[in-house]
């Protein structure tokens, strides 16, 4: 299976990519883009019926706990790690004017 990879293909994917390639990475990523193309046309050959389609190759469980709120309401202990405290929040240097 023979995919043609024109210059103006090379010259846009670098383009999209802000790549800068000199005429012999060009012809380089020519030959490259080809062989991929080849290669996925060759795996397109193969027979898949009863392969049952997937998302990803592993098994994927959700990894997330659930949102348990652990600590009480802890501002004393808090705000005795502030450096300027103001009834009962912390004391911040103005930032706008």
């Amino acid at each position: 299976m023979a995919n043609i990879i024109t210059d103006e293909t090379i010259e846009y994917v670098g383009i999209l990519a802000k790549l800068d390639l000199s005429a012999e990475e060009k012809e380089q990523a020519k030959k490259d883009m080809a062989n991929m193309l080849d290669y996925i046309g060759t795996l397109s050959e193969l027979d898949t019926e009863g392969v049952e389609p997937m998302s990803h190759v592993f098994p994927v469980n959700n990894v997330f706990r659930e949102d348990v709120v652990t600590n009480a309401d802890d501002r004393d202990n808090i705000i005795l790690n502030a450096p300027k405290v103001k009834d009962g929040s912390f004391m911040v240097p103005k930032t706008v004017q």
